[in-house]
């Protein structure tokens, strides 16, 4: 198993922000990248394991997918 480290934001909260608006339901804390760690076999499962739980439907971008180095 290997450890990765998601880089994500969620691009609705940046339009709200930029536009001078809240998002209804996330803090504005979710325009700035959030460094998340979580294990996984490949960069592709990784991936896909976060993207269940903060999905494009929903305004997460996924910025960038590092292995962390053991």
């Amino acid at each position: 198993m290997n450890e990765f480290e998601v880089a994500i934001y969620n691009a609705d909260v940046r339009a709200c922000v930029r536009d001078g608006r809240r998002h209804r339901d996330l803090t504005d804390e979710w325009a700035d990248i959030h460094y998340i760690e979580i294990e996984a076999d490949t960069e592709t499962e990784a991936r896909a394991m976060i993207l269940r739980r903060y999905p494009v439907t929903r305004g997460y971008v996924i910025e960038a997918v590092n292995r962390v180095p053991v």
